[in-house]
């Protein structure tokens, strides 16, 4: 089963987005290898991505569920630096880490970087997140970009977790401090 759902996976834009209903390209992978989910739920896929998971899949291809979104042209996270206040919402809402900036500065997108999610629209708190259609081929095809994308995710992912592993044992540490016994003088 995980070749498959590898072999799914691959095949899938890798934009971390959600729209599928999943949290993510691998759990919708593997939603799919496991028949829990259909191969026309990716957005970010189009017409083309179902007709690759169909045709690993053996299965007639079919449109687009309209109920997961619709497919739009490839585009890109733009900050409208003027108006950003530099709140770091739009950093943590990024799957793949296109987005630079630190607390109370300005941030911006690495556009190459950015999967086109829009993950970090909604929580900008002074809507100054737009979308922009990117014109013409950026020089990386599809499979590179959602392989770029995928070993950002991976690599964020790997790094949150490092980080929560580090915090629960600092707390543990600190816990223990406070349980253990003073010595008396």
């Amino acid at each position: 089963m995980q070749p498959l759902i590898e072999q799914i996976n691959s095949l899938l834009p890798q934009t971390q987005c959600g729209q599928c209903g999943f949290k993510g390209c691998l759990p919708y992978a593997k939603a799919i290898a496991e028949n829990k989910a259909d191969i026309n739920q990716c957005p970010p896929g189009g017409g083309d991505g179902i007709a690759a998971l169909a045709e690993l899949l053996g299965v007639s291809p079919k449109p687009l569920n309209p109920a997961f979104g619709t497919h739009k042209p490839k585009q890109v996270a733009f900050i409208i630096e003027q108006d950003c206040i530099g709140c770091v919402k739009c950093i943590a809402a990024c799957p793949v880490d296109a987005i630079l900036g630190a607390a109370k500065f300005m941030h911006t997108v690495i556009a190459a970087e950015c999967t086109g999610c829009e993950l970090c629209v909604a929580p900008c708190p002074v809507d100054c997140i737009v979308m922009q259609i990117v014109d013409g081929p950026d020089g990386a095809s599809k499979p590179e970009r959602a392989a770029l994308a995928k070993r950002r995710y991976e690599a964020r992912e790997s790094r949150k977790a490092q980080e929560a592993a580090e915090k629960m044992e600092k707390a543990q540490l600190k816990k223990a401090a406070l349980i253990k016994p003073k010595p008396t003088v």
